[in-house]
Parts: structure tokens; sequence; C-alpha cells
């Protein structure tokens, strides 16, 4: 399909048309048409929003960082009495105590497995990266996901990283903290997801960036309350039968806005996103 002021509902941009050149290894994207000036870079149509733990890799980051370590008596988590970000810092703390470097760290990070599918799915997101705008948001530490995305090649796709503070301290250990405070009963102190997506979406508007859709993909009881913000017409894709998924399924029917693709292999999402470009 040629250029074409209007395409599959998306309306009219001025400078832009859209164009489906029909070749497999070019997607359908806006181009510009306008000879007489220089082009703006083109709009993202969809925002695709990403958890890293148990979503885009396969394993809960702090756990793996212990590698067969058994915590003592005194560092096992009370969710009753401690937040978790302050039990991870203080796992990290015992950890240096330990010996176990940054340097360590990282290549525990790096060596994460990814969830299945995950490769393909974002094969598919790399071919269409004038679509989709991708940005994470997790409750893990900037240190770990920045290392993963680093290693497997994929960080230049995320638009933002979203995640707690880490560094090294004068000692050479790792140390966390919360990312921000806010006033949400449902998740945790440190962290809100759904205020953070808020933010980043008002923040997108106010560069003149409107996202039709938002596609969350994600799996804790954390990604609930980001997914529970969305509207009719967007996608949450919680990964099956883990928290993020029990929740949406306990709503009283007619709650939630968003449809719901549950998901098992990445394939599933990368499957929805298709037809979607393809306009099925």
């Amino acid at each position: 399909m040629g250029p074409g002021r209007v395409q599959d509902g998306f309306g009219i941009i001025p400078g832009w048309v859209w164009d489906d050149p029909g070749n497999p290894g070019m997607g359908p994207g806006w181009i510009w048409d306008d000879p007489g000036a220089s082009p703006p870079s083109p709009p993202p149509l969809f925002l695709l929003v990403f958890d890293f733990d148990e979503t885009l890799v396969d394993e809960n980051s702090d756990d793996s960082v212990l590698r067969g370590r058994a915590l003592p008596g005194h560092l096992q988590h009370d969710p009753d009495s401690e937040p978790y970000n302050r039990h991870m810092q203080r796992v990290l703390a015992w950890l240096g105590e330990q010996g176990v470097r940054p340097s360590d760290l990282r290549a525990t990070y790096e060596s994460l497995p990814l969830s299945p599918g995950v490769p393909n799915l974002l094969k598919f997101l790399s071919k269409h990266r004038r679509l989709f705008e991708l940005i994470l948001i997790s409750d893990a530490n900037v240190f770990g996901v920045e290392a993963k995305l680093r290693a497997m090649g994929a960080r230049s796709l995320f638009r933002k990283v979203f995640s707690n503070p880490a560094g090294v301290d004068g000692r050479g250990f790792l140390t966390l903290g919360p990312f921000h405070s806010h006033r949400c009963p449902r998740c945790p102190a440190n962290m809100c997801k759904g205020k953070i997506l808020r933010e980043y979406l008002e923040q997108r508007a106010g560069e003149d960036v409107e996202f039709q859709r938002v596609f969350y993909v994600g799996d804790g009881a954390n990604d609930f309350c980001p997914a529970g913000g969305l509207r009719p017409g967007d996608v949450a894709f919680p990964r099956k039968g883990y928290p993020m998924h029990r929740l949406i399924l306990q709503e009283p029917p007619g709650t939630f806005q968003a449809t719901v693709v549950p998901w098992e292999s990445a394939l599933e999402v990368e499957r929805s996103l298709q037809e979607l470009v393809q306009g099925k």
C-alpha cells in the first residue's frame, strides 16, 4: 500500500503521511511529505511499557544476586515490619561484606535468562521503531536493569528506564535507594508504577506526543496499578498465572477497562502487536 493521508484511523498529522511500502524489510510508518521544510522526528503511535523481573527476564533479579547464598536470620524479610526496598538495601550491604563486588553483581545481571519469546519480540519491535516508543518501569535497580539491557544489545530500544537508583559507595559496595515517594495505598512505599506512567504520559503530551494506544507487559502485583489506569482500547499483557493476572481476574466485571491478553511466551505479545501493525 502506498502513501496516504489517513491509514487505519491514524488520522492526519501535518507534514506527515502514513506509508506501508509492502516491503518485508521495512515496516509501515509515517514519512515526511513537505519538501519545503526539514522533517522533525516522526511521532510514535503507540507506547509499550515493560516490567523487568519475570517479564523481560525470567527470574527475580533480587533473588538471583544471592546465587545460592543463604541469608542469615536477621536478614530474612518480614513484609509487616520492613519495606522491601529497605530489605534489599541491607541484602546488598551484606553481600558486599561477603566480598561480592559490583563487577560480580553486574555479571549476574548480565547472565539473567530472558523470558520465553522475548528475543523474537524485541526483534519485532526493533523493526518497527517508528511505531512503538518503549519504556521500562522496574522495582529492581537501575544498575542491574541497565547492565542486562546493554549486555543483550537492547538498551537503545528503550527511550527511558525507570528503576530504583543504585551506585557504588566508598567501601565498593553496591547501594540502593527508593525511586520516589507517593500516596498510592496499593503500591510499595518506594515506587508507584502508576504514578510513573501517568507522569510520563503527561510529559510526552507536553511535548506534543499523544499516544493512540498504550500497551503494558508485566507480571507482578505492582504492575496492576499502572495497568488499572489504562483506557479502553489500550492492552494489558499480564503473564499468565502471575500476581498481575490474578488481580485482574479478581476485578468486578467492567472495572478493568483495558483489553487483557495473558501470555506464557512473549511470542503471544508479538502476535498481538503484529496483528495491530498489519491492520487486522
